[in-house]
């Protein structure tokens, strides 16, 4: 079988991280044996999941760590003892005393490094103001990383509401988009989630698999869905694991019936 046909299964991780960071990391590498135990090849967390307190405060500055420290670490040691790739949402050390990065962290089976992404969009909405304590980051080009085939792009949480970020990816060559999140709850907010996240599957004939905290503050729902919109892996409102196919012939499939990227006639170029 050809490149094309390349498959990978994906699992995404619905659970809700603490302040207590000792406990999420053994949570995370906990959920990475079920996954790596159900086939999963890439295993996706949500964002914040190194630390959590709601609303957010000086807590996540003082609960900070480097890239270096021992929440990557961890994420690369679940990765290694499992043979699987990690992502996971880090609360990044900054050079600002008072504000965090609110960073994606891939590794993969060795526990190296492979991507990081630092959120550009900050949720400055829905009376939230994330960039109180949140440096956004810079407008680099994505960091695509391969796994077993598959080209995979990374994004945030609130950046789901700008479809320019998921075609950027794509531009780079992503075929699957990866979306940690922490979903605040609110009125209509899990029928955003849902539209939103099939939406830019859809308009980009990609997968797209979103993780997100589980209730009372996330939404939940976290899902995975396929080219044609089709959600393929679903949880509800619980802590869980769900675990789906994503595969490189599907995609080719539906951009022949579909040729939307092809079609289109303006480029996403960033705002300086």
């Amino acid at each position: 079988m050809g490149e094309r046909a390349s498959s990978i299964l994906v699992a995404v991780v619905q659970f809700a991280p603490t302040d207590d960071r000792m406990r999420n990391r053994d949570r995370i590498a906990a959920f990475v044996a079920v996954a790596a135990a159900r086939g999963a090849r890439l295993v996706v967390f949500p964002e914040y999941s190194s630390y959590f307190v709601h609303p957010l405060g000086d807590g996540f500055v003082r609960n900070a760590e480097p890239l270096d420290g021992d929440f990557v670490a961890a994420l690369g040691e679940a990765a290694g003892e499992h043979g699987v790739f990690v992502v996971a949402g880090l609360v990044e050390q900054t050079e600002d005393a008072h504000r965090f990065s609110n960073t994606l962290v891939a590794v993969d089976p060795l526990g190296d490094v492979v991507a990081t992404y630092r959120k550009q969009h900050l949720y400055d909405a829905f009376g939230a103001r994330e960039s109180d304590w949140v440096v956004p980051g810079d407008l680099d080009a994505p960091q695509i990383f391969d796994v077993e085939g598959v080209p995979v792009g990374l994004q945030t949480c609130y950046d789901l509401r700008f479809p320019e970020v998921s075609r950027r990816l794509v531009d780079a060559g992503a075929e699957l988009i990866l979306v940690p999140a922490e979903w605040v709850r609110g009125p209509l907010k899990e029928h955003h989630w849902q539209t939103l996240v099939t939406a830019r599957a859809i308009e980009n004939t990609v997968y797209v698999a979103a993780a997100d905290h589980t209730p009372p503050i996330g939404v939940g729902t976290s899902l995975i869905v396929d080219p044609m919109g089709v959600a393929v892996a679903a949880l509800g409102e619980a802590t869980g694991v769900a675990v789906a196919e994503v595969s490189r012939a599907r995609v080719a499939e539906v951009r022949e019936s579909n040729p939307s990227l092809a079609l289109r006639r303006y480029r996403v170029e960033p705002i300086d």
